[in-house]
């Protein structure tokens, strides 16, 4: 009985392990950027720019082949 409790829970607290794991190595890392502190400072960025590149790209792709496989699919005879 105490057997099948605890490997029944095995992968849950491993699962748990790795995400309380992660989150501290989130916390590890020292503010700024590591790089010299002399000189002018960096520029800021525009606080509206989006990088919309990527990512919008192969969701927009994807979304047109599943549309054209959804045409297809109606066009085929049954």
């Amino acid at each position: 009985m105490y057997s099948s409790l605890v490997m029944s829970l095995r992968r849950p607290a491993l699962l748990l392990g790795l995400l309380l794991a992660s989150a501290l190595a989130s916390y590890a890392q020292a503010p700024g950027n590591g790089g010299s502190t002399g000189g002018p400072p960096a520029p800021q960025p525009d606080p509206t720019a989006v990088p919309l590149d990527g990512g919008a790209s192969l969701l927009l792709a994807s979304g047109v082949a599943f549309g054209l496989k959804k045409l297809r699919e109606r066009r085929r005879p049954s």
